[in-house]
């Protein structure tokens, strides 16, 4: 109530993806309030963005959106003159946003992975492998992300191609190992409960976001105790996920403040404190970190980014369609 006279920054943001405090820490250096929506995938933001959903000031979206997104001409420069913590940001990192190297339209936020949660409890025996979800032993009580590039990119990458194929043949062969072998066994395709879902025991083995899981199953000991988390090594997609400013932003300046501030070295080893991220995209924030990670740099090494695929995203899209529809 009494913030209401307070100058304002409208954030758009991946569930999950920055802790409260790190907002509130923010909120109270600059005297300012944050507006903070949440989207699930990629295509779930892109859409809202483009029906004209407008107002904010700093989104996230993956690399691949960030290249869609610069070529349309949605992106403010970055005005680096602004910031003082860019030198923070992993080069390691930077050399791979091709689609923006030098950080003209986006700043790293993140590079990391998602992968497999077990209930090691209800299943004490499995191999680290894509494989886990042709187990029909387990059927029902698995659950996969509801994720074009997520699900065609990890079905590409066990069968050893590309999670940027543009193969047809390839894509057919990944489209069918999903709709016959590993659709079966699982309960539904799943973006937005995965994490509540496992925490209730109704999935075993979840195919996700780490930090989506672990935030459900806080508190829970018996829970936090059985659970294990892997990428497998035949690789997947990984992302680098980038804070962006939107064209005709509300609050330009003090956006590149926010983007500034999650970059400083304390504030970025809380944050991945917070999900047990390794320190991925600051180089400086390993030194302040306090928490063990779920994950290190090396077991991302193996996956591919998704890029921005153009026209043969269609391609994609209508493998998909038959991946949901099913035969």
């Amino acid at each position: 109530m009494g913030c209401s006279g307070k100058e304002k920054l409208y954030v758009y943001n991946w569930t999950y993806y920055t802790p409260p405090s790190i907002i509130e820490k923010f909120e109270k250096e600059y005297g300012v309030r944050v507006i903070y929506d949440e989207f699930t995938s990629n295509e779930e933001m892109f859409t809202k963005l483009t029906a004209g959903g407008k107002g904010y000031d700093v989104i996230f979206p993956s690399g691949d959106y960030v290249s869609i997104m610069i070529n349309l001409g949605m992106l403010e420069e970055i005005d680096k003159s602004l910031m003082k913590n860019l030198g923070n940001v992993n080069p390691e990192v930077l050399k791979r946003t091709t689609y923006d190297p030098d950080m003209k339209y986006s700043v790293p936020y993140y590079w990391g992975a998602a992968g497999v949660i077990v209930n090691t409890a209800k299943v004490p025996y499995y191999e680290e492998s894509w494989s886990i979800f042709a187990r029909a032993d387990l059927r029902g009580r698995m659950v996969m992300l509801d994720d074009i590039r997520e699900i065609l990119g990890n079905a590409l990458s066990f069968l050893n191609f590309s999670v940027n194929s543009k193969n047809p043949a390839e894509l057919e062969a990944a489209r069918d190992l999903i709709i016959n072998s590993w659709k079966p066994n699982i309960v539904k395709f799943d973006a937005e409960a995965f994490g509540k879902g496992y925490a209730q025991g109704d999935f075993w083995v979840v195919h996700g976001y780490p930090e989506v899981v672990y935030e459900e199953i806080e508190g829970d000991e018996e829970l936090l105790k059985n659970t294990a988390f892997f990428i497998p090594p035949e690789g997947g997609s990984s992302y680098i996920d980038s804070m962006c400013i939107l064209k005709k932003a509300r609050n330009v300046e003090l956006a590149h403040k926010f983007i500034d501030f999650i970059h400083r070295p304390d504030i970025y080893a809380e944050f991945t404190d917070f999900y047990k991220f390794p320190a991925s995209a600051n180089t400086k924030a390993a030194a302040f970190k306090q928490e063990p990670s779920l994950y290190e740099v090396d077991d991302i090494l193996n996956t591919e980014l998704k890029d921005d695929l153009g026209e043969a995203l269609e391609m994609y899209n209508k493998a998909w369609e038959l991946i949901k529809v099913g035969k």
